[in-house]
């Protein structure tokens, strides 16, 4: 989540709708610009009884923090708190309850990403070993109530806390128990945007599905494969979901803008403080009738802000977000962005992946979005298939799309290597979460306290 310390100083007003367009039309690429950053989070965790640290506790979430400055990460302080951290490999940050992610740079290749995400873990395992800390990965908390975790010192968390209860039941599990991988990707045009979009939003619930981690809930079978991705559907109606519209003719910049001035607001960010909006309207920011602001208008690095609080499957700023899968360990943080860089990074695999997609209806498409949590790969796609069915085709146009990139490692390897975990879960037709079920009912009798051995990194 978007870490801010500072109101630019030179941050213009918004004066025009061409300035709401602004960040959507400064994201255009060419091919030969397009870059691929993943972000990934993970559970931090006591070592000796699984308890999750605090922030300012002994050998907890700050040291965390500090410790790795020792690898050349510079702090971010918010308020006097060390929050976040800034270095060549990205931003490290924390999540509400503590939860540890590397928002990783913008990179060429998929050989550099995981490379990426190798060195971090490399270096949050040394540091955790000498704190007593171990990282979990996983889509959500598999024994932790609410009330067990703690609170990360962040200004907007405390906003976000307070409305969550306002607008649904599950948006506090959403902040403080789960756990996600996401892919950021660039695009040429607006065309390109848009049928990127739509291939994405479509086939979101595959990579539901394929990452689905979370079937546990306080320790016991939860009934879901993705719990997770269930939490989505009652955390904030009017900022999550499959945006229908964006599969209307005609869709794109423009129809987004009116999607996002009508998600209502969390926060405005002042001289260094987050004041409290959560429920206002932008369009009366625009107006100058905020109520938390009475007469001011918004600086550009608000809508930015705002971009960033709207919640869907896939989301647009000056890329597209990836946000369908759940937490996981190394090989699945890799598999991911070579699911989505197959797909999206090569036009004769984009379309392919279209024409997979392309006449399915919105109630078609919601229908699957809704079973995929619960049925994984054995929920059916229009026409009678079974999504493990797709995913065989859809890992074959993805691999061709990377094959087609001609990306090779010092050892002369395509990408197409970092789709075998994936390869593997659509073969066996069970997703990550069946085979930690099988674990629980059979070997561990009943002891969710094995998945820390088992799923830790």
């Amino acid at each position: 989540m978007t870490t801010r310390t500072a109101t630019a100083r030179f941050d213009p007003l918004i004066e025009t709708r061409d300035d709401l367009l602004a960040p959507f039309a400064k994201g255009e690429k060419p091919k030969e610009r397009w870059r691929i950053g993943t972000e990934h989070e993970k559970f931090v965790y006591r070592l000796d009884d699984h308890r999750a640290p605090s922030y300012d506790e002994p050998g907890g979430i700050r040291d965390l923090l500090m410790g790795l400055t020792e690898y050349g990460w510079a702090p971010v302080v918010e308020n006097g708190n060390v929050i976040a951290l800034a270095g060549p490999d990205g931003n490290v940050s924390l999540e509400p309850a503590g939860q540890l992610e590397l928002s990783g740079a913008p990179l060429v290749d998929l050989h550099q990403t995981c490379a990426e995400a190798g060195r971090h873990l490399e270096q949050v395992k040394a540091v955790g070993d000498r704190l007593g800390l171990g990282f979990l990965g996983l889509g959500m908390w598999p024994d932790k109530r609410r009330e067990d975790l703690p609170v990360m010192p962040k200004g907007r968390y405390e906003i976000m806390l307070r409305h969550m209860p306002r607008v649904g039941t599950l948006g506090l599990d959403m902040m403080l128990r789960t756990c996600t991988i996401q892919v950021n990707l660039d695009y040429s045009s607006e065309a390109d945007m848009a049928q990127k979009f739509r291939v994405g939003l479509a086939l979101q619930p595959l990579a539901t599905a394929l990452f689905a981690s979370s079937p546990f809930t306080e320790g016991k079978p939860n009934g879901f494969l993705s719990f997770r991705s269930h939490i989505w559907s009652d955390t904030d109606p009017a900022r999550t979901g499959m945006l229908p519209f964006v599969f209307e003719d005609g869709f794109g910049y423009d129809r987004y803008i009116d999607y996002a001035l009508d998600v209502p607001m969390y926060f405005v960010f002042r001289d260094g403080k987050y004041i409290d909006a959560a429920g206002m309207s932008f369009r009366d920011f625009l107006d100058g009738r905020l109520p938390a602001l009475p007469g001011e208008k918004p600086l550009r690095s608000d809508w930015i802000d705002h971009l960033s609080t709207a919640f869907p499957e896939v989301r647009l700023k000056s890329f597209l977000e990836m946000r369908g899968a759940d937490g996981g360990r190394w090989s699945r943080i890799c598999a991911l962005p070579a699911l989505w860089v197959g797909l999206l990074y090569d036009q004769g695999a984009l379309d392919a992946a279209w024409d997979e997609v392309k006449h399915w209806t919105l109630a078609e498409r919601q229908q699957l979005r809704d079973a995929v949590p619960k049925l994984g790969l054995k929920a059916t796609i229009p026409g009678g298939e079974t999504l493990q069915q797709l995913g065989q085709r859809v890992l074959g146009i993805a691999e061709s799309g990377l094959n087609a990139r001609a990306a090779h490692n010092f050892a002369g390897d395509t990408e197409s290597g970092f789709l075998d975990t994936l390869r593997d879960i659509v073969a066996r037709g069970s997703t990550p979460a069946e085979l930690l079920l099988e674990r629980f009912h059979g070997q561990w009798q009943g002891d969710v306290s094995h998945i820390y051995d088992e799923m830790s990194f």
